[in-house]
């Protein structure tokens, strides 16, 4: 997951980054992924190479090495402290030295240092990871290749020694000398139905008659202008498992890697229930800051970020149930919030809102989330309304763990929703605010509605708490389950859970079995699922389960160098080192001792490009080096080459006040042309529409034709008019019916209430005049 650069010759003659090859495995919802950078110094001056490049957050990074000059090199996980000491020692004695570490401010950025590269030499650099692969709504596996690192935001009061701080030219995507080759195995044992991509793939091809296995690659002349994602789907459904892998027994007997390890997966069948009348505080925070300008795809026409933002709030607040209470926050450099205080959800706050949604602009400088989070956190709870709080933003944050923290130090008070929006966006971020919070996370990429799946975290909002998680294990007489990941405490419907835990003791014989069960509580009645599994461990050279299972416990204890507390802290480097997974408090060092030759002089520094590419704001063509201060002092003593490919436009400078406001009316808000929205628009904060001209337009008559139509003449014109309303739903945006349901729900009810005896006979004419072939029992017997 790599996001790679070129080093520069002072003459502007590359020494290229040759090639990047990544071998990408899927075996049912697990990816493991080598990847290969390969350099040359064409140079007459030995080089130090720095470079970053994004990861997924969830990645687990267990193995780096080196390939120099047909000599191997493998990396060991040490400290991160003692592992720059032993980079800077090698380098001084004339070594190659290999650093490779996560950003001390995000989980989600990689910094790789490649010393004393001699003229003429050749390396190659390898990293493996394991990863859990998100499952989406529509059953689809999704994996994601990063290629795109924007620029972030720095916050205010946070150290600047992020390596994200760095400043580097640009230059545009033809004049970019390599391209990157992938070639991706999929297996499952429930058969491979489709495999989709963002990208052109070659043919796919079964390598069994059953398809349960099936190789693709990325087309040749792929250029890092978009992340690469793949969409995998299976042709069975989703079922529980439990998976047990063995251990490694060379390892100390009391550590992670010892015993086998179990993965257990549910898919919790919970039932739909119904939420209750006052059922929450609910806090959009919407990102206005100026990224937000760009458009949500590389497709011609594909409409702008913050107009779909503008969109998906507007379905939101009329999906919001009667006795709730809401408030909205925009966010920049600055925020600004709609009301002083959360207010209740009446029509004419409702109308409010939406007459500040649709003149809200992406003008408002930077990415400052973590003031207005603080803000939010400050204000009194409303008795009787549980907080629940929906982020938007493109995610262009540099010091994630940060925010994390503050979204932590306040769970029992707050679930989080967050949404990362576009290509880039920072998993780090986006995922851990939610975890931390007890929500979910979504991601809206190319072609993908960010309305649909705001409405689906909605809905989860909505529902009843899970109460009184646990899980129960039925295991042989002298063996046990420690479980590694943190207690689950939260279960929503449609989500998966993925569970690890040790076992320890005797290993009974191959055939003997052992059960788990999830158990739970939703309003009162005791529910559980059950799945019996074999206890014969499988083996993995790789170790990935127990590599996921530790990635699984760092994602809860560390928060990163200067966030973590210190009793975590040793947790954390425990772990890791046990298990060979890195973290923010350990790198991985390789050091090729059969190169000995002082250093003479600084090693020569570069410039070093990232691919221009279009963006909302304007472009600056290069920039002075800036040091990064996590290596400052190495860097007092020499200078460094950096080795970043960024999206976009010049990192956002914090306030940005004078930068010049993007403009947007020219192309005119997308609710004027959007019949959809409009409609929604219309529709009252109570569920009904009113019987004007503006629901006519939508609807394609006359208000004069529809008014004579109204098969009663003394029957409410807002009956009428919400018959109409709901069946146009159905008739001309069935397929978006995830989007408007929560609405629809409300209008039918209102409906119910309001439409008296009368109803079937309104229903009867609507249809009529409508020409629909919708069921009537949609609007209930």
């Amino acid at each position: 997951q790599l996001n790679y650069v070129e080093l520069l010759y002072s003459g502007l003659s590359p020494v290229p980054l040759k090639s990047i090859s990544v071998t990408l495995s899927i075996c049912e919802f697990v990816a493991g992924v080598s990847a290969t950078l390969n350099y040359k110094n064409e140079e007459e001056v030995p080089l130090e190479a720095f470079f970053i490049f994004p990861m997924d957050e969830d990645s687990a990074v267990y193995s780096f090495e080196a390939m120099v000059d047909g000599k191997k090199i493998k990396a060991e996980l040490q400290d991160k402290m003692t592992a720059h000491t032993s980079y800077e020692s090698a380098i001084i004695r004339g070594h190659q030295a290999f650093l490779l570490e996560e950003d001390m401010c995000s989980r989600d950025v990689f910094c790789c240092n490649v010393g004393n590269l001699l003229p003429g030499s050749q390396a190659e650099v390898t990293l493996k990871y394991v990863q859990e692969l998100p499952l989406e709504a529509d059953g689809a596996l999704r994996y994601v290749l990063p290629a795109v690192l924007n620029p972030r935001y720095q916050l205010s009061g946070c150290s600047k020694d992020s390596c994200l701080n760095m400043k580097t030219p640009e230059v545009s995507l033809e004049d970019l000398p390599y391209t990157i080759s992938l070639v991706a195995t999929v297996s499952s044992q429930h058969g491979i139905d489709r495999i989709q991509s963002n990208c052109s793939l070659s043919p796919i091809e079964y390598l069994g008659d059953n398809k349960t296995s099936a190789q693709v690659s990325l087309a040749d002349g792929h250029k890092f202008d978009r992340d690469v994602e793949f969409l995998i789907y299976y042709s069975a459904v989703h079922t529980p498992s439990v998976v047990v892998e063995m251990g490694e027994p060379t390892t100390k007997p009391d550590g992670v890697l010892g015993d086998p390890a179990a993965m257990v997966t549910f898919y919790p069948n919970i039932p739909e229930a119904q939420p209750s009348i006052a059922c929450g505080e609910f806090i959009f925070l919407m990102d206005c800051s100026g990224s937000m300008q760009s458009p949500m795809n590389k497709q011609r026409k594909s409409p702008l970020r913050i107009e779909v933002a503008k969109e998906t709030l507007i379905l939101l607040l009329k999906s919001l149930p009667l006795g709730c209470y809401f408030n909205i926050y925009e966010f920049g450099s600055t925020f600004e919030t709609f009301f002083p205080n959360s207010v209740e959800y009446a029509q004419s706050t409702v109308e409010e809102a939406l007459r500040r949604v649709k003149l809200m602009r992406a003008n408002l400088g930077g990415t400052e989330i973590l003031t207005p989070l603080q803000h939010i956190y400050k204000q009194p709870s409303v008795p009787g309304h549980p907080l629940q709080v929906f982020v938007f933003t493109d995610g262009e944050v540099t010091d994630t763990f940060t925010v994390a923290r503050e979204v932590k130090s306040h769970y029992l008070r707050h679930r989080c929703f967050s949404f990362g929006i576009g290509e880039g966006v920072s998993t780090s971020l986006i995922k851990s605010i939610a975890r931390v919070s007890r929500g979910t996370s979504e991601f809206i990429t190319g072609k993908e509605r960010m309305q649909a799946k705001a409405l689906r975290a909605l809905k989860r909002s909505l529902q009843p708490v899970v109460d009184d998680v646990s899980l129960r294990w039925d295991l042989p007489d002298g063996l046990s389950a420690k479980m590694l990941s943190p207690e689950q405490t939260v279960l929503f419907r449609g989500q998966r859970l993925i569970l690890y835990a040790q076992l320890t003791g005797t290993m009974p014989p191959a055939e003997a079995t052992g059960e788990v069960c999830l158990k739970y509580t939703l309003q009162g009645e005791s529910l559980e699922n059950k799945v019996t599994f074999s206890l014969q461990p499988k083996l993995d050279a790789n170790l990935t389960i127990h590599r996921l299972a530790a990635k699984s416990f760092l994602q809860i204890k560390d928060m990163g160098l200067r966030e973590t507390t210190a009793g975590d802290k040793k947790d954390v480097v425990k772990v890791s080192m046990e298990c060979g997974v890195i973290s923010s408090h350990t790198a991985f060092i390789a050091v090729n001792k059969d190169l000995n030759r002082p250093i003479q002089g600084p090693l020569s520094p570069r410039d070093v490009p990232r691919p221009l590419l279009l963006r909302a704001a304007p472009v600056v063509q290069s920039f002075p080096q800036q040091k990064c201060g996590q290596w400052r002092q190495r860097r007092h003593r020499r200078e460094k080459k950096c080795t970043s490919l960024s999206e976009g436009c010049p990192e956002k400078t914090k306030p940005c006040g004078s930068a010049k406001k993007t403009s947007v009316e020219t192309r005119g808000p997308v609710v004027q042309d959007n019949h959809l929205v409009e409609l929604i628009s219309l529709q009252k904060a109570d569920g009904s529409w009113d019987l004007n001209e503006g629901l006519a337009l939508v609807l394609g008559m006359k208000l004069e034709d529809i008014q004579a139509a109204l098969p009663d003449k003394d029957a409410n014109s807002s009956s009428w008019a919400t018959v109409l309303a709901v069946l146009w739903l159905h008739d001309n945006a069935k397929d978006m019916e995830c989007e408007w349901e929560l609405l629809e729900r409300k209008a039918v009810a209102w409906i119910r209430i309001h439409a008296g005896s009368v109803r079937h006979e309104l229903v009867k004419a609507a249809i009529a005049l409508t020409k629909s072939s919708v069921d009537p029992a949609i609007f209930g017997p």
